[in-house]
């Protein structure tokens, strides 16, 4: 079915549902999708250790040069 086809098919049913039970047909817009914020990586334990212990060398280095 294209989408031609459907929406002729659910004009011919709101149609049908108009005459044959009164009723009110809504029609709502598609809601947009939410925006995706960039993905961020999480520093895990093993991370932050390993950073510390660059943190460490680097200061070890710099006193060790006079």
């Amino acid at each position: 079915m294209t989408k031609e086809e459907l929406r002729v098919e659910l004009e011919r049913q709101e149609q049908r549902y108009k005459e044959v039970y009164g009723g009110e047909v809504t029609t709502y817009a598609a809601q947009p999708e939410p925006e995706r914020k960039p993905w961020r990586k999480r520093a895990t334990v093993q991370d932050q250790v390993f950073k510390q212990e660059l943190e460490k060398m680097e200061k070890e280095l710099k006193a060790e040069e006079p």
